[in-house]
């Protein structure tokens, strides 16, 4: 007897597993999908996931062997979470708040994870901010028996260039494979709107797929405003648009509630302007599609062209997408400083996965490990969710990622372009001046705001605070924050930072 005792997530090819597993295609996606995964565990046990394309983390309990697996997706959409108690009972669920509910959970702050935070802007690894709290990495399955958990991946990011394909057969196959997608992002009955900045990738995607609205975010702030430019893409591709104007009152404004629904600081200031985009969109749909995966897949980010320059050096420091505060930076500013707490540790065996490969893929590859996990899926899945908002992203799906896997670096990034292939698909549907659009990122003017003593009063009063002077010298935290005031504004990352997880402490330390 198999039950179903956690599930989140979306499975693409329902159509193709319910034939093969006899279920009725009738049924409610709720019931079709707990379905699929428990006639397919049956089937398939621990092979079940290489079976599924889409999003998941599932936990499955055998009455008869009295053994629970959980099973979390490849590239690790939708998280897991477990903590074994004082008297060894597992707790674990999609959300962090499903264990601090249950019996035997003792809330404790773990303070060596700042030390990694400090550095990447986000919670990277297996641990968490919350001792004891872990989560199940992706492409990794837990098993708990009688007491004892064992821990096995089951898939991991594999990379064997073909060069016998030119760079126009890496763009057809890109285009067809995502065509296939969009026909199984949703259903028919379904009706999806699409998240638009502009960038190339949700472009891409609007243009394939058959939304009918787009939402975008802008600033009366014009030089940070892609919205301006977005509007464009959706009039070309005849399509309503809609602009969610952010204000500075309001970006502030959001900070607990994100830090407290995302359960972990973030130091990613877009993740605040993302769930003002949730909100707004979640007033008229339920449903959106988001351009996730590309970047990581395809070469995407402005610093993958220097990978050839970094060379093997890269496995000394590159860790991930973000790297703002050196050890020496970190060992004057913390309290309490631990020497052998270094984010290096979290890649070195990414490094040795991708031995005698090119450095664009070893890069590649650490942040589809690492960054992806760590920041961007997490901030989709927990502000979508704290909105009431499906997000799907078609992107991002191992039929796509194994067009990039195969793909050479040359057809990824060169002198003059990133996605370079990726971009020569999406021009078979969008004019060239969209689809070779140089990449800004979703950019916000948080530099300019945080500095502004009109929107600024709560990152001076935690900076000031008992709580900054439990884990920092307070001293150089000021000096750093002068500094910034004073006109160098490339500190702004530090200090979004360091408040961040001041007010993520508060939500859960201070505030309970």
């Amino acid at each position: 007897m198999l039950e179903l005792k956690k599930y989140r997530g979306h499975i693409r090819n329902w159509e193709a597993l319910c034939e093969e597993l006899s279920i009725d295609k009738n049924l409610s996606r709720e019931q079709r999908e707990k379905e699929i995964l428990l006639k397919g565990f049956s089937t398939w046990g621990k092979k079940l996931p290489d079976h599924l394309y889409g999003m998941f983390a599932f936990a499955i309990w055998d009455q008869e062997t009295q053994k629970l697996t959980c099973i979390r997706d490849q590239f690790g959409t939708k998280p897991f979470y477990y903590y074994q108690t004082a008297d060894n009972q597992l707790l674990y669920g999609t959300l962090i708040s499903d264990i601090m509910e249950q019996d035997g959970f003792v809330r404790e702050l773990n303070e060596s994870m700042l030390q990694i935070y400090l550095t990447l802007t986000y919670v990277a690894g297996e641990d968490t901010f919350f001792k004891g709290v872990k989560k199940l990495m992706p492409g990794c399955i837990l098993e708990w028996q009688q007491g004892e958990l064992s821990i096995e991946r089951y898939w991991t990011p594999e990379f064997h260039p073909d060069r016998s394909k030119s760079l126009e057969d890496y763009a057809d196959e890109i285009h067809t494979t995502l065509e296939q997608m969009m026909r199984e992002v949703k259903t028919p009955d379904e009706t999806a709107e699409s998240f638009l900045s502009g960038g190339v990738d949700s472009s891409y995607v609007l243009a394939m797929s058959d939304a009918k609205r787009a939402d975008s975010c802008g600033y009366d702030e014009e030089r940070f405003d892609e919205s301006r430019i977005a509007r464009k893409t959706a009039d070309l591709l005849g399509v309503e648009h809609s602009v969610a104007k952010i204000t500075p009152e309001q970006f502030f404004e959001v900070v607990p509630y994100v830090m407290y629904h995302m359960e972990q600081p973030l130091g990613d200031a877009s993740a605040i302007v993302f769930t003002l985009g949730c909100q707004a969109t979640a007033a008229h749909t339920k449903l959106c599609y988001s351009g996730e995966g590309a970047d990581e897949f395809f070469g995407g980010y402005n610093m993958y062209r220097n990978a050839e320059r970094y060379g093997d050096n890269l496995k000394t420091f590159y860790v991930g997408n973000t790297n703002i505060m050196k050890e020496e930076e970190k060992q004057r500013i913390l309290k309490h400083y631990d020497p052998s707490v270094l984010p290096i540790h979290l890649v070195e065996q990414i490094y040795k996965e991708t031995e005698g490969l090119d450095p664009l893929t070893k890069m590649s590859d650490v942040d589809i490990q690492i960054w992806l996990e760590g920041d961007i899926y997490l901030n989709v899945d927990k502000m979508s969710t704290a909105a009431g908002l499906e997000i799907r992203m078609p992107l991002t799906d191992r039929r796509i990622f194994d067009i990039a896997s195969r793909m050479p670096s040359e057809y990824k990034v060169n002198e003059e372009q990133n996605k370079v292939a990726f971009r020569t698909a999406a021009a078979k549907v969008l004019p060239e001046e969209i689809a070779f659009r140089k990449k800004l990122g979703f950019i916000v003017p948080i530099r300019l705001w945080l500095a502004d003593e009109q929107y600024n009063a709560d990152v001076r009063r935690l900076l000031n605070s008992d709580i900054c002077g439990m884990f920092f010298r307070m001293d150089e935290i000021q000096a750093i924050y002068q500094e910034y005031v004073d006109g160098n504004s490339d500190l702004w990352r530090k200090i979004w930072t360091i408040y961040t997880f001041l007010v993520w402490y508060e939500e859960y330390f201070v505030k309970r």
